[in-house]
């Protein structure tokens, strides 16, 4: 049973020994963010493979804002970088969910929880239980504006 963080550092073992320059600076991007993960905080600690995934989650998307940023500056250069970075570390994070199926998960944790009456107020218990089902698998943005638009806000 090999472990996440054990997969991305035989992998940029691999990508080292084939010269990949983008794929080997993105994971040792990658390990050097998990390495401070573990160690922060008051002691030091192993992550398990959903607290590697969050961390994983937290690269791809810093790539996508600053990949954005970029083109909006008219660095296209630097942004198919970022965007490049992004597809690497895409490649460990679990296949991600469809605008259907974050809607669908939306609609049965507003209706578990009761809140279809209840607006904006019920937010955070609706959001509470989204997240456990989409954690890593979803934009945390896209999935608020999706509970937002199910309680009634716009």
């Amino acid at each position: 049973m090999t472990t996440l963080k054990d997969r991305l550092r035989t992998d940029l073992t691999a990508a080292m020994k084939a010269r990949d320059e983008l794929r080997s600076s993105t994971l040792r991007m990658v390990l050097s963010a998990v390495t401070n993960a573990e160690v922060a905080g008051k002691s030091a600690k192993v992550l398990t493979d959903d607290e590697v995934v969050t961390v994983l989650t937290s690269e791809a998307k810093k790539r996508r804002e600053a990949a954005s940023a970029f083109a909006e500056g008219g660095r296209a250069e630097s942004a198919q970088r970022e965007e490049a970075e992004a597809g690497v570390i895409a490649e460990y994070l679990p296949e991600q969910l469809t605008d259907e199926e974050v809607a669908a998960i939306v609609a049965a944790a507003v209706e578990s929880t009761g809140a279809a009456g209840e607006g904006m107020r019920a937010m955070g218990k609706v959001m509470g239980v989204v997240q456990k089902q989409t954690k890593g698998r979803a934009d945390g943005g896209a999935v608020a504006a999706e509970v937002k638009k199910q309680l009634g806000a716009s």
